[in-house]
């Protein structure tokens, strides 16, 4: 009798540590759109992440393939209401044809072929099945599509939608670059040896460019802002690349980046991704501000003086980011019907973003 209860104990703990460990995906694979071209010949999975493809081979599990395109959303969707935080940045993942390759091993035969016949821009960075960890909480073990989605978001989103804050390229002095220009001890368009003793950032693989370098930059302080590398002994193992590795360290050791990405101008996520991804829409009707660029109707455009904003919902702040991406002119309104005041904005054309969370092209002339 003993015995058969604490086998019955035992199997209970197991399964629901297993029951724990398994994560909430609304994705459904599907077959692959593109299997005609030959760059995406070997892939047989397929998932669409906000009209950006998640695109697997055959020996990936299931499971993992749902794990990416969750994560991949979370950091487009972070408070996980089925709308992208940022569409200046989706609009530029998506002009770019940005996808996510993920291949069952290195040399496999997606991989060659996808390499071989890809002749595009959207690809930043790939996954590999076996660095895809899909339990949580991370122990030991670091989950890579945390990361290679994020350098995919980064590099090919943010760094196109607002260059002047987080362009990569090494004479932009970007916002980016100049804070990680602090962070190395220098600007360095190569590998110091040794780095300079300040230096808290000393990424070493020679393989990586400086803008190779940005989109590390990048990644390694946005985690350790949202608390992704603080577990374990994480911060010992990463040391020799990146010191702050905590919340609390990267605010007090990297003014610069922090602000630059705790700055709410640019919607970056503030909560670190689970790979649970199940949006709940409600069925009643309530008052909303969930714009899309349907609801709206801005005249004249082109405008010269007085710029005319109606829409079918409130409308409680409006901002303007001129091609550069600098903030050009932002007020905070409460209406659905308003006139702005545009004679201070020199010729050209700019980004209007209404409540966050609808854009729309204004050629002001």
């Amino acid at each position: 009798m003993i015995n058969k209860y604490i086998y019955l104990v035992f199997i209970l703990l197991i399964y629901s540590v297993i029951a724990e460990g398994q994560n909430t995906v609304c994705f459904d694979i599907e077959p692959n759109p593109n299997s005609s071209d030959p760059a995406f010949s070997e892939f047989t999975k397929y998932i669409n992440v906000f009209g950006i493809g998640i695109y697997a081979e055959d020996g990936v599990s299931n499971e993992k393939v749902k794990h990416v395109a969750a994560i991949f959303a979370e950091w487009l969707d972070n408070n996980e209401d089925s709308i992208v935080d940022n569409s200046l940045v989706l609009n530029e993942l998506l002009s770019r044809g940005a996808l996510m390759p993920v291949f069952e091993d290195e040399g496999s035969p997606a991989e060659i072929s996808f390499f071989e016949n890809y002749n595009g821009d959207g690809v930043s960075a790939v996954c590999y099945e076996f660095e895809i960890i899909t339990y949580r909480p991370l122990v030991n073990e670091f989950d890579a599509t945390i990361e290679e989605n994020l350098h995919t978001i980064s590099s090919l989103g943010y760094a196109n939608a607002y260059p002047s804050a987080f362009s990569e390229e090494e004479n932009s002095n970007s916002l980016l670059t100049l804070a990680m220009d602090l962070a190395r001890g220098g600007h360095f368009t190569s590998i110091p040896n040794p780095y300079p003793p300040e230096a808290w950032y000393h990424y070493d693989d020679y393989t990586c460019d400086y803008e190779c370098m940005a989109t590390e930059y990048f990644y390694w302080g946005l985690t350790s802002m949202l608390g992704i590398q603080d577990y374990g002994n994480r911060c010992a193992y990463i040391s020799n690349e990146w010191e702050p590795c905590t919340a609390n360290q990267f605010q007090v050791t990297d003014t610069s980046l922090y602000d630059l990405l705790s700055n709410p101008m640019y919607m970056l996520p503030t909560s670190a991704p689970d790979g649970n991804y199940c949006p709940i829409t409600s069925t009643i009707e309530e008052p909303k501000s969930n714009l899309n660029t349907g609801d709206i109707k801005i005249y004249p455009n082109p405008g010269e003086d007085i710029l005319n904003i109606e829409s079918e919902y409130e409308i409680n702040h409006i901002q303007i980011i001129d091609s550069n991406g600098n903030s050009v002119k932002e007020v905070s309104v409460n209406g659905v019907l308003l006139s702005l005041d545009i004679t201070s904005l020199k010729t050209g054309s700019y980004i209007l973003h209404i409540n966050g969370e609808a854009s729309e092209k204004l050629i002001i002339r």
